[in-house]
């Protein structure tokens, strides 16, 4: 029987695949850069990658993944197509995709059976993530989490940045939005009852020129997307560094 990835999908896994295209920048971190030969423009770790890149996760450049004959492609059901995962299929090519996580623990279960299944290894990384991971503190503050301002859009309901949010303490104030990502009025926005807004430098690249000044009423705090969004790797310093971040 073939295994299945996150979305219950058969998948032909070759015994430890070796020409592996990641179409996520948090997987293209998580796995083993020696079996990699292709990734997206926007996969910056590890920072000496040397791959072919294959365009951007949404719109990658099919034909040239094809061209790579990987023997397996990494795939995300929010940050990919399902067109194009299905097009790579139609070639033959084996595709594993993963689930958007709605928590920190579901992200490093779905990465340890993604990893022990293709490779059968449980990195230190994921060992000690799960570890610093593991608590919830106590609500301190309540925040608002834009991910872009044109239109603006923030964090909602069942989302990793969410999560990660409230293992810190900090409770996200549209957590019990409809939507996953809301797309809410900059009035609306100012309106909520918040103490903090989070402002991330990734998928949006927020500053302190370019983001605290539509909330005078809140505390700025800037922070890296990677560490906010990603699950891989980073985990392991995103808690230290996200709670200096906080402390101000």
């Amino acid at each position: 029987m073939l295994p299945v990835d996150d979305l219950g999908e058969p998948v032909a896994l070759p015994v430890a695949p070796r020409r592996v295209v990641s179409l996520v920048p948090s997987l293209t971190e998580a796995v083993d850069p020696g079996v990699l030969v292709g990734a997206t423009d926007y996969c910056t770790h590890p920072a000496d990658l040397d791959v072919t890149r294959i365009g951007g996760s949404k719109y990658p450049k099919v034909d040239r993944v094809v061209a790579l004959t990987p023997d397996l492609v990494l795939a995300n059901s929010e940050e990919n197509r399902p067109e194009d995962v299905e097009r790579l299929r139609a070639n033959g090519i084996p595709v594993w995709v993963t689930a958007a996580p709605a928590t920190v623990p579901a992200a490093l279960k779905s990465l340890r059976r993604l990893l022990g299944t293709a490779w059968d290894v449980e990195p230190d990384w994921l060992v000690e993530a799960e570890r610093v991971w593991r608590d919830v503190e106590p609500a301190r503050f309540r925040a608002i989490v834009p991910v872009w301002r044109k239109p603006w859009v923030v964090v909602g309901r069942d989302t990793f940045a969410g999560d990660v949010l409230r293992r810190l303490g900090v409770v996200n104030a549209y957590a019990d939005h409809a939507e996953r990502y809301p797309r809410p009025s900059l009035d609306e926005l100012r309106a909520v009852d918040a103490d903090l807004v989070v402002l991330p430098d990734e998928p949006y690249l927020f500053t302190p020129e370019d983001g605290p000044q539509f909330f005078p009423d809140l505390r700025p705090v800037h922070v890296s997307g990677r560490y906010l969004t990603w699950y891989g790797p980073s985990l392991v310093a995103a808690r230290s560094e996200l709670a200096r971040a906080f402390a101000g």
